[in-house]
């Protein structure tokens, strides 16, 4: 007999957003909240003011002691020995093969201390590569996660949600940083990243039960600036439209980074690491295949899994797709031959057995006004 599916966990949020009225699934093993009201609205209210997102199922795992940054010089493949304190790297890790197994954004949070933020798909298998690539490093690794809640706040108004709650001076705060500060009145790692092509904060709380006093008081300081909470789906299309991955769409074990177009994160230069040789060979021969942007002529949806033909012969499958709010018309990411030629030829993908005409364009679909 087989043994019966175990229940989703729920973040310290979920009572918070049933007040809402949030639709709420199950999401790598979490019940999360999809939307809760229109999708596009939400969306459209990042774009344009500001939204507010529960992102308490990421993995958080901390490193510690001397050998900390030599550990995660070996495991991962950024070189973050050189990340300055008090500022974060984007970054992978990957399997010995070259296929990435996560990717993950590194706080330093002092000379011995780093946190590593895994998607929760991969948190089992991040703490435990990290742990097995730490064993021969003077380090402690420790995960995290189920202590900590993480809240996202995103948008041009995001500042203006913010700066009343926090003793923070925003301005101070450079993208990819992150301090530790208070916000309404509670101890918080304050970091300027996000997953939506707009300005923002993510604030990570430990102990995770301080999450719902926080997001309570954000929203009643934000809704004079229109700030509404956003769901999963709102989240997808915004990192969609900004051309940023999602891992099991635009990375696989299968991938590595030079097939994402995204080598420019593999640092040779920091010496010996997990994946080098093979990430070498990757970087020296012409990529089997790398990542484009499609935007449809009709209104018929793009999804992922559809195949994109130029001239009417299969050259490739779409990863992630979906109709943009922002452009007004589906868009989606592709892989597509590695030599093929983009600028010339017919493009269409095939949805449900015909053909839509698509455009293929630049990476990303939108970028915010500086």
């Amino acid at each position: 007999m087989s043994e019966p599916a175990s229940a989703p966990r729920s973040t310290t949020l979920r009572e918070v957003h049933e007040k809402a009225g949030a639709t709420l699934v199950d999401f790598a093993g979490w019940l999360m909240p999809l939307r809760y009201g229109s999708e596009t609205a939400e969306h459209k209210a990042v774009r344009e003011a500001a939204g507010l997102f529960d992102l308490s199922h990421m993995g958080e795992i901390r490193l510690t002691g001397p050998q900390a940054a030599d550990a995660l010089d070996h495991a991962l493949v950024g070189h973050l020995s050189r990340v300055k304190v008090g500022r974060a790297r984007y970054t992978m890790i990957t399997g010995e093969d070259g296929g990435v197994l996560d990717d993950l954004i590194v706080y330093r949070l002092g000379e011995e201390e780093y946190l590593v933020v895994a998607n929760a798909v991969n948190v089992p298998v991040v703490a435990s590569a990290l742990a097995e690539r730490a064993s021969g490093f003077d380090t402690e690794v420790a995960d995290e996660s189920a202590d900590h809640a993480l809240i996202a706040l995103q948008g041009p108004r995001a500042v203006d949600v913010l700066a009343p709650l926090t003793d923070a001076n925003l301005d101070d705060i450079r993208y990819y940083a992150g301090y530790e500060h208070t916000v309404a009145g509670e101890p918080v790692l304050l970091a300027r990243t996000g997953y939506t092509g707009e300005d923002g904060f993510e604030i990570f709380l430990n102990p995770a039960t301080k999450a719902p006093k926080v997001w309570d008081a954000l929203m009643a300081e934000g809704r004079r600036h229109g700030l509404v909470p956003a769901g999963l789906s709102a989240r997808d299309t915004l990192r969609l439209e900004a051309g940023m991955p999602l891992y099991g769409q635009e990375l696989t074990a299968d991938l590595t980074p030079f097939d994402a177009g995204l080598g420019r994160v593999v640092k040779f230069d920091k010496g010996d690491f997990v994946g080098r040789t093979a990430l070498e060979e990757a970087s020296r021969t012409s990529r089997p295949r790398r990542l484009i942007g499609l935007v449809a002529r009709g209104r018929r949806p793009l999804r992922r899994g559809q195949d994109v033909l130029r001239d009417g012969a299969v050259v490739g499958t779409t990863t992630s797709g979906a109709p943009s709010p922002t452009l007004g018309r589906p868009i989606a990411m592709a892989y597509v031959d590695g030599d093929l030629d983009t600028s010339t030829g017919a493009f269409t993908v095939d949805v449900r057995g015909r053909g839509e005409d698509v455009d293929v364009v630049e990476l990303p679909f939108y970028k915010r006004q500086p």
